[in-house]
């Protein structure tokens, strides 16, 4: 059995070194676009379907910063139960506007977009995860 004081991990490893907090990162952000991050945070929410994507926080209250954790290729999840997990995440900053029906769906799994447009696409920041430690 796995080491429960060890993080579990999934998709490629992480890099060892300090990782960043995710609020930090989030302050930044164009700085940041389309270069390799490593970040930290609380597994905020994630998908209760498949674990096809999390959402990286800086606290698990809804206000705080946060953003969407995908996983490079659809190659890898992370189970459906790792809400309120510390994690380590290795990737990709990327901004992208994203449709309305897709933010209709991800809502439909949990998610939340509190930049919404009137016209219910959003502007969001997301992290696309080569690797992801998780540690509950």
């Amino acid at each position: 059995p796995a080491d429960p004081h060890l993080p579990a991990r999934y998709g490629a490893p992480v890099s060892s070194g300090a990782a960043v907090p995710i609020a930090a990162v989030l302050q930044n952000v164009d700085a940041q676009a389309d270069k390799t991050v490593l970040v930290e945070g609380k597994v905020r929410a994630n998908c209760t379907n498949k674990g096809c994507w999390m959402e990286l926080a800086s606290s698990m209250e809804k206000g705080q910063p946060g953003c969407r954790v995908t996983f490079k290729d659809y190659g890898f999840f992370i189970p459906v139960n790792s809400q309120g997990a510390d994690a380590r995440v290795e990737g990709v900053l990327a901004v992208k506007t994203i449709s309305a029906g897709d933010v209709a769906h991800l809502e439909s799994e949990g998610g939340s977009f509190p930049n919404k447009l009137p016209d219910g696409t959003a502007r969001e920041v997301r992290i696309v995860a080569t690797g992801v430690e998780l540690k509950k």
